[in-house]
């Protein structure tokens, strides 16, 4: 069974960091496009960032550019977002999906979505 899990969220302090994880199992990762989305509290979804099948370019919201990468190992059927100097309006559901990157990501009805992971900016 296709799916993708998210792991690495939880409650840090503002201006610390987190590494999210969206692993891939039952199929190959390297053959899709990837990004990372955010969904917070009576909020719409917001696509933060994406990053091609070989990982040779990358696309970020101008909300999160500069603080957070995104990155991939196509070994471990893996994509990663560093998350840095965590803000408390980044306090939110974040979702990896497979898609179309380019200047953003489009998903389709055949992509893959995983089931979330929190993160919670808070003192």
């Amino acid at each position: 069974q296709a799916q993708l899990v998210e792991s690495g969220g939880g409650l840090v302090q503002p201006g610390g960091s987190l590494r999210l994880s969206c692993a891939a199992s039952g199929f190959t990762l390297s053959t899709y496009a990837v990004g990372w989305f955010r969904q917070a509290p009576g909020q719409e979804r917001e696509a933060i960032s994406c990053i091609t099948q070989n990982g040779g370019s990358t696309w970020t919201a101008g909300s999160v550019k500069g603080r957070f990468i995104i990155s991939r190992d196509n070994g471990q059927n893996t994509v990663f977002l560093q998350m840095n100097i965590l803000k408390p309006e980044d306090t939110a559901q974040y979702y990896c999906a497979t898609g179309t990157c380019g200047f953003g990501i489009r998903t389709g009805s055949d992509d893959h979505w995983g089931q979330g992971t929190q993160v919670t900016v808070s003192s």
